[in-house]
């Protein structure tokens, strides 16, 4: 009776070690698949969906996009431009990194649906933004220029490159955001 529950608590204690074991190896595997993902998003050129942009062939956003950075500024880093695959839609740029998820603008939107006389609207740098979160990324739509300007961030990205946005947005004309 005595080897035999020995026999037993041996086995069991073999039979947690290895649940240990292989937990720890299922989670190992999961973290080096979501990282994969994550670096395959940060790397290479951005593959971005097509969507309706009757202004980006315009002069409005040609002038935009001519005075975008080629450093973008995201925390205390300074992120570079990010080559987009093709076909590249028009009056679309990115930047982004190795250590950075992509931050996008997009020029010359239609209207968004989401923006009525009661949606709240922020001030930044003289531009009027409205901000819109959805799954993890945070999309800042200008609403007062001639056209309509996107700019999409990952939601921990600061303040840095709206503001970006919004000092070369200041070289197009203001108009009513609702007229």
């Amino acid at each position: 009776m005595l080897i035999t529950a020995l026999a037993l608590s041996g086995l069991l204690a073999l039979g947690v070690i290895s649940l240990g074991l292989v937990s720890r190896f299922s989670e190992q595997r999961q973290q080096d698949a979501v990282e994969a993902v994550q670096q395959a998003r940060r790397t290479g050129p951005l593959a971005l969906p097509p969507i309706p942009s009757p202004g980006a062939e315009g002069p409005e956003c040609a002038k935009l996009l001519a005075e975008l950075p080629a450093e973008l500024a995201v925390d205390d880093a300074r992120v570079p431009r990010r080559e987009l695959a093709d076909p590249v839609p028009p009056g679309a740029v990115a930047w982004g990194d190795a250590e950075h998820d992509p931050i996008t603008v997009r020029c010359g939107l239609p209207a968004p649906a989401e923006l009525t006389p009661t949606s709240p609207l922020v001030q930044i740098n003289g531009v009027q933004w409205l901000r819109i979160t959805e799954a993890g990324n945070t999309s800042w739509l200008a609403v007062d220029r001639p056209v309509y300007v996107a700019l999409t961030a990952p939601e921990n990205s600061g303040s840095g490159p709206v503001q970006d946005l919004s000092d070369r947005l200041r070289a197009l004309p203001a108009k009513p955001v609702f007229p």
